[in-house]
């Protein structure tokens, strides 16, 4: 049983607000109290945050390993590295995300990430079904090998296991409506990514559930390159139908390599913080030194350059994902957009809480929910993280 704490003396990041001089009670791994002018109850041990700031713990919804370990290597082992690894830069829930490869492999994937559920190192609710339905000129850094149109004999062992919480296809792919159909079934949140797609066929997945796509102006439609796929005349792509639809949701890689100033700052304008996520899409060379990695299943992955910034496909044309926890993050669009602390916080902990349906558990300091709690210097940088009132960093 956790022990029962008092976070005390720093300001609290709540959603809406900044709390200074905040009280935070927690007992039995759960917030209990949250305020200002709460006296400390004696039977509980004070952590003192003074000087400091106490945010909720980070969740990271695509994410696919670190510290050496991805966590399409399909073992316990690889996934609490790559789990523990990220606790260190803050996040307390992450959802594992699968490459394109083998179905013995997804399987595999899926399996481990069950298994290490419970281990040390962030909580994981579920994985975030990925690859390997993606647009056969999309894949980016991902094995061109492994990807494939989704098929019910296939994806339906995936959603059987219980664990797919959020599941990718894209759009224009055969067999897409019928994933997306059985994706709603389990419960799903049902995204489009690395994928060429139309307005229409937005729009046809939108009926179907479809309310998320995966990072933004990354492996994604464009109307130029519609243009190419369809002629004249020129037609809209999933940026816009991201932008004009009020529901749908969508994430950035705010590492400072993948996207400049000024998109992080437009996304930001467009969605607002209720519909934008912060994510990592981290590999395994997270934490790791400059050097050739693979991407996906240690065995068969596709290799990629690690500069210890970002990941680059090795002729360095294009960017291969990226190498740094979501603290770094959160930093960084901090400081090179408009959008206040809370708010920023918010994309990183509430907004993919929210959105994967984990709200009510975790995502924000509020009487409760989860003790998953981290605190931070006045320079954004972890100095400890809490997992249910427990010190894990």
């Amino acid at each position: 049983m956790s022990q029962n704490l008092v976070f005390s003396g720093g300001t609290a990041i709540l959603p809406d607000r900044l709390l200074e001089n905040a009280v935070v009670v927690c007992r039995n791994g759960q917030i209990t109290d949250v305020g200002s002018q709460l006296d400390p109850p004696s039977d509980c041990n004070i952590v003192d945050v003074s000087g400091r700031y106490l945010m909720p713990g980070l969740i990271d919804m695509h994410v696919h390993g670190g510290a050496g370990a991805d966590f399409m290597d399909g073992t316990v082992e690889a996934v609490s590295i790559a789990c523990q690894a990220h606790v260190r830069h803050g996040t307390t829930t992450l959802f594992p995300t699968t490459t394109t490869g083998s179905p013995d492999q997804l399987l595999n994937m899926i399996r481990a990430c069950q298994q290490a559920s419970d281990a040390v190192g962030a909580r994981i609710p579920g994985v975030h079904l990925y690859g390997p339905f993606f647009a056969e000129n999309k894949v980016g850094c991902h094995s061109l090998a492994g990807r494939r149109s989704p098929g019910a004999l296939e994806f339906d062992r995936y959603f059987e296991t219980g664990f797919v919480r959020i599941a990718t296809c894209a759009a224009e792919l055969p067999g897409a409506q019928d994933f997306y159909q059985s994706a709603s079934a389990h419960s799903c949140l049902i995204t489009c990514g690395h994928s060429d797609a139309t307005w229409s066929e937005m729009h046809a997945a939108f009926d179907l559930g479809m309310r998320h796509v995966d990072h933004f102006w990354c492996a994604m439609s464009s109307v130029s390159s519609l243009r190419q796929r369809c002629g004249v005349p020129m037609q809209a792509s999933m940026a816009e139908f991201v932008l004009m639809q009020e529901e749908m949701s969508t994430e950035v890689i705010a590492d400072g390599w993948h996207l400049s100033p000024e998109l992080l700052e437009f996304a930001f304008r467009m969605k607002g913080s209720g519909r934008l996520c912060l994510v990592t899409d981290s590999n395994r060379a997270m934490d790791m030194v400059a050097g050739e990695y693979r991407f996906g299943n240690c065995q068969d992955g596709s290799w990629f350059y690690s500069d210890g910034n970002v990941g680059w496909a090795l002729d360095r044309s294009s960017l291969a994902s990226s190498v740094v926890g979501l603290d770094h993050m959160v930093r960084h669009m901090f400081h090179h957009t408009s959008a206040t602390l809370p708010e920023v916080v918010a994309m990183a902990s509430l907004t993919p809480a929210q959105r994967t349906g984990i709200d009510r558990e975790v995502g924000s300091i509020e009487a409760g929910k989860h003790a998953d709690l981290v605190i931070v210097d006045k320079e954004l940088r972890v100095e400890a993280v809490y997992i249910q009132g427990k010190r894990n960093s």
